[in-house]
């Protein structure tokens, strides 16, 4: 049985919504009904209602929250899902692209989160931000240097943008894991591999898009009406410390 989570009726911005995690997102906020906008540099196959917007540019993200707000007369959620990187060893990427994804991973949510504030802030019931973070940015990030210290960034602004936005909006996060979109053979390589990977997570495999949909719309929700400036990790119980393969002692001998 689906819980109710209060969620029908409410207004949900996904940015990059259109595929992988967003997607997943996106879909179990409409399955809860809420009336969900999501929003991409470019248009992809989706039920949600779809708006061009590239978040790293204010003028465009202003015209997104007011294009909602003139729609739909309010907004209840933002979730600040769009980012990503190139796979780049630190020395030999370049500033410019070093650059490009701080902004998209750390500035634009806050852009993103300020333009969306704005108008929570004068609704009665304020409302919700549920940025969309990553366990890189927990524990190194070899060849995504940059993308992990915007995610450890982006947890670090989620604990101070719930204190200075409170009561009246709550902030909360997601650190999340390896998840299994449509694109994982393009981080994993082939279906063996993607399975060997899952398998090193102590749930034994990777998350599905709409698990973790499934925790965004519980931090949005009514039932976490008193968690704000959390951060929830949403990885499968994390990472096996790689030295237990290697140790030879404290393994349970056959019998």
């Amino acid at each position: 049985m689906k819980t109710d989570l209060g969620l029908a009726g409410a207004v949900v911005l996904v940015t990059g919504g259109v595929r992988g995690v967003g997607r997943g997102i996106a879909d179990v906020f409409l399955a809860h009904g809420a009336r969900v906008v999501v929003c991409a540099r470019h248009e992809a196959p989706t039920r949600a209602e779809f708006v061009p917007c590239d978040v790293r540019d204010e003028t465009q993200v202003a015209a997104l929250i007011d294009g909602i707000v003139t729609q739909h007369g309010r907004l209840d959620v933002v979730v600040n899902n769009a980012g990503g990187a190139p796979f780049a060893p630190a020395a030999e990427a370049s500033r410019r692209l070093h650059e490009k994804v701080v902004q998209l991973n750390l500035l634009a949510p806050l852009l993103v989160s300020q333009h969306g504030n704005a108008v929570m802030q004068r609704q009665d019931d304020g409302g919700s931000i549920v940025m969309i973070s990553s366990v890189s940015g927990t524990r190194a990030s070899p060849g995504t240097a940059a993308y992990g210290a915007a995610k450890a960034g982006l947890d670090n602004l989620t604990a101070s943008l719930a204190v200075e936005w409170a009561p009246k909006v709550r902030v909360n996060a997601l650190d999340v894991g390896m998840v299994r979109t449509e694109q994982a053979h393009l981080h994993y390589g082939s279906e063996a591999a993607i399975e060997a990977v899952g398998k090193t997570v102590p749930l034994g495999r990777l998350a599905e898009p709409e698990e973790v949909g499934a925790c965004a719309a519980f931090l949005a929700s009514g039932l976490a009406s008193y968690v704000s400036g959390a951060t929830l990790r949403v990885h499968g119980g994390g990472e096996v410390p790689a030295f237990l393969a290697a140790a030879d002692v404290n393994h349970q001998e056959d019998a």
